[in-house]
């Protein structure tokens, strides 16, 4: 792991954050399923935030088991699909849980769809009162409810908890940029957007309905690449690190 550079004795700029994880962020690059490694390598990376006393809740995906919009496309019920993809977030969840426990952070998954033998029941307070007492939280099966993505969960839940920023951890760019960088190596990266920029550019940060749920609550938004080592870390500490999507100033 490459040395985090923080300063010493530097304060966190923000003490309660949502982070939202793709689901492929665990995966092979270019393969699908979970990476222990991978796995293993970013519970460290919560570890050191848990270390910091910051509480964290994650949300996280299952483009790595599944995507409900490409079965939809080939002639599934959505509804059908999009249930599916909530049950492949639980499997990420618990595998996410497993790793952090493994290096000593204590974890509860909470998820929106009932399923008591495996993950407690989605209750707000419940999920608060985890946070206090310095447990990360990692909210499965998104919101419960199909036609609703884990980006609309993770803005969702930001809200409910009272987060102040949310993390979005990108495993391929390391901030938003005004086309594909993979494929235009000319792509310009922004520092910082409004979400109305977003919004109007049609720019692929978070869907339409999460951006304008931040936006309507002023819950600003960190893009940042998960694989450079202790960028979770600087995203919290407040550092200026990919881009940067709030209210115009």
């Amino acid at each position: 792991m490459d040395e985090v550079e923080t300063d010493a004795g530097a304060k966190p700029r923000f003490n309660r954050v949502l982070l939202k994880l793709s689901g492929q962020a665990l995966a092979q690059e270019n393969h699908g399923g979970i990476d222990l490694d991978v796995l293993a390598q970013f519970a460290l990376e919560v570890k050191e935030i848990a270390l910091l006393e910051i509480q964290l809740a994650i949300v996280i995906g299952a483009g790595n088991f599944i995507r409900g919009s490409d079965y939809e496309a080939r002639g599934m019920d959505r509804s059908t699909a999009d249930q599916m993809g909530m049950l492949g977030t639980v499997i990420n969840a618990l595998a996410l849980q497993n790793a952090l426990e493994h290096v000593g952070v204590g974890t509860r998954v909470l998820s929106a769809v009932a399923m008591q033998a495996v993950a407690e029941p989605y209750i707000l307070r419940r999920a608060v009162r985890h946070l206090e007492k310095g447990r990360v939280v990692i909210f499965a099966a998104g919101t419960g409810n199909p036609y609703f993505t884990t980006d609309t969960a993770a803005s969702l839940r930001a809200l409910e908890i009272g987060a102040q920023v949310i993390l979005k951890a990108s495993h391929t760019v390391d901030g938003v940029y005004d086309r594909d960088p993979m494929r235009d190596p000319g792509a310009k990266r922004f520092d910082r957007l409004t979400y109305l920029e977003v919004l109007q550019k049609n720019l692929k940060v978070m869907d339409s309905t999460a951006i304008s749920m931040c936006m309507d609550n002023h819950l600003p938004i960190v893009v940042f690449n998960l694989r450079k080592a202790g960028n979770i870390r600087r995203a919290v500490m407040g550092e200026p690190i990919g881009t940067w999507v709030e209210s115009a100033s």
